[in-house]
């Protein structure tokens, strides 16, 4: 498998040099050259196999031969040894014909994990094997922080330093990320917003020579691997609601745009998902350029599901990649009216092809309140605001009710307690791991929003 830059002027790399660069040298992000295709056949034969047996048949024609096919299975076992259910991802019925996938059994209580505790074995083996140390910048909105630093905590192979908008993320959020002490650890409170700390580490990437000085690496959803490893998730929920024999729906909280891209990415690999549904908050530029072709970046309006609360969504190059047919010059231009102008509009062809493969909806913050309250009613159960978000845009988007539907649940009731027992009079438990976390000791640093000072802290830190 070769992977190639959506802006066309990077060399094509392996899985490992993907895997370790992250970001291309042309400011682009990687994307497989061919996708590998599972006939109906192939996904019957997932039927009633674990989830790691899955992982291991969906990414093998990503990932081997750069890594052998038993080495990967052995890390995909380690990866997922960390969950704390046996399904890794189970389904929740929570309608006749809803359902509700919950992403959220590991680890750090969110579904970054799902990736990123593969990233941090995959990290491990290859650089291990290269006698290479690689150091890892990252914005969160609050969920990936936490995720990527459990994986990479106490490795010998990198150090981390991660960016989260001071003040922006739950309380629960930020203690998961600045309780941990290992010293490859470094937590950076930024005085901004998501869009501003995720602004500074593209610039990292693109100045080529610190890059290169300090062996930059990413974790964040601009390295493919991420989305690779989320793939998989679609297919193991699909078979269990009859896949290929029917089809299924997903409606997906989305900010990056990740994690819907990996749904996307599944029903071109020959999963027969009939609606993609993109479920925004108040911060709708997703829900904008899906329904309008508009991509004007406006200011971040603080939500009580604060991990969408983006406007530059750093995936989205990725399917220009694919509406444009992989024309690197047609996503630069886009891209480049992005940096120069804060804005770019897709063009009317392309707009249908996004418009017959996505459904886009924004939801209220009163919707997403009014949500987690009935759901809680009906069934009894806690669901995040991010969830909720998802929920309520199935209902107001789904064009047949005949088909299941899957809202993915991408975060633990717990990590936003205040949200969840306002409406419901409920306080959502920690689980047993993480009972103590407000009582752990803190450790992070406060930084201005300035390039030059965050080059500083790492150099200093390092």
């Amino acid at each position: 498998m070769k992977y190639i830059s959506t802006r066309g002027q990077a060399p094509e790399l392996g899985f490992n040099d993907v895997l370790l660069t992250g970001l291309a040298r042309d400011g682009g992000l990687y994307v497989p050259l061919d996708l590998p295709h599972f006939s109906a056949d192939d996904i019957r034969a997932f039927r009633g196999m674990r989830y790691q047996d899955v992982a291991l048949r969906v990414m093998t024609p990503f990932v081997c031969p750069d890594i052998a096919e038993d080495d990967l299975s052995e890390i995909i076992t380690k990866a997922y040894g960390t969950f704390r259910h046996k399904a890794i991802v189970p389904l929740s019925q929570s309608d006749s014909n809803h359902w509700i996938l919950e992403l959220f059994h590991g680890p750090t209580l969110a579904f970054k994990d799902v990736a990123l505790q593969l990233l941090g074995h995959l990290f491990d083996h290859i650089l291990t094997k290269q006698g290479r140390k690689v150091t890892i910048v990252g914005a969160t909105s609050g969920d990936t922080g936490s995720a990527a630093i459990e994986c990479i905590k106490d490795r010998a192979c990198a150090e981390i330093f991660m960016l989260h908008p001071k003040g922006r993320v739950s309380d629960v959020q930020r203690r998961q990320m600045t309780t941990v002490l290992s010293p490859n650890v470094h937590n950076l409170a930024v005085d901004g917003n998501f869009d501003d700390c995720q602004a500074m580490v593209k610039a990292l990437f693109n100045d080529l020579a610190f890059r290169d000085e300090i062996t930059l690496s990413a974790v964040n959803s601009i390295n493919w691997a991420r989305v690779m490893a989320q793939i998989v998730y679609y297919f193991t929920s699909a078979v269990a609601l009859g896949a290929p024999d029917r089809e299924v729906s997903y409606s997906v909280p989305t900010g990056n745009f990740g994690d819907i891209y990996a749904g996307y990415m599944a029903q071109k690999m020959g999963l027969p998902i009939r609606q993609l549904i993109v479920a925004t908050n108040r911060n709708d530029i997703l829900t904008r350029v899906l329904t309008s072709g508009d991509y004007t970046v406006g200011n971040v309006s603080p939500t009580i599901s604060p991990s969408m609360d983006i406007q530059v969504s750093s995936n989205f190059e990725r399917l220009l990649h694919n509406l444009y047919d992989g024309q690197g010059d047609e996503v630069r231009r886009l891209m480049d009216g992005l940096t120069s102008s804060g804005s770019f509009t897709i063009d009317g062809p392309e707009l249908n092809k996004a418009k017959q493969i996505f459904d886009a909806i924004q939801v209220s913050e009163g919707d997403t309140e009014a949500t987690i309250k009935a759901v809680f009613a009906q069934t009894g159960q806690l669901i995040d605001p991010h969830t909720a978000v998802g929920v309520r845009a199935a209902e107001l988007k789904n064009t047949d009710p005949a088909t299941p539907m899957i809202t993915l649940s991408t975060a633990h009731p717990a990590k936003f307690p205040d949200a969840v027992e306002k409406v419901t009079g409920q306080h959502p438990a920690l689980p047993a791991h993480m009972a103590d976390l407000f009582e752990r000791p803190e450790k992070y640093d406060l930084l201005d929003h300035d390039l030059g000072a965050l080059k500083s802290y790492i150099r200093e830190n390092l």
